[in-house]
């Protein structure tokens, strides 16, 4: 897949992700499961999401490294 393609949907993914995190996280404090700290757009969300692009875009192809040279084709 072309590293067009990959980032594509890396940020989609980003973007997704974090607003499925941010809904959780409003609804966690709705229910008051989390921390009166606990607020959207946090620490916790943007990793959440950062992890779930990366891995999308590990498998969407986007820059392999060889295994045995360690370099980028």
């Amino acid at each position: 897949m072309p590293d067009f393609v990959a980032a594509l949907a890396a940020a989609a993914a980003f973007c997704a992700g974090l607003i499925a995190l941010n809904a959780v996280t409003r609804l966690a404090l709705h229910w008051q499961l989390g921390p009166a700290d606990l607020g959207e757009n946090g620490f916790l969300q943007i990793g959440g999401a950062l992890i779930l692009a990366r891995a999308t875009y590990r498998r969407g192809g986007g820059r392999r490294r060889h295994q045995a040279t360690g370099q980028v084709p």
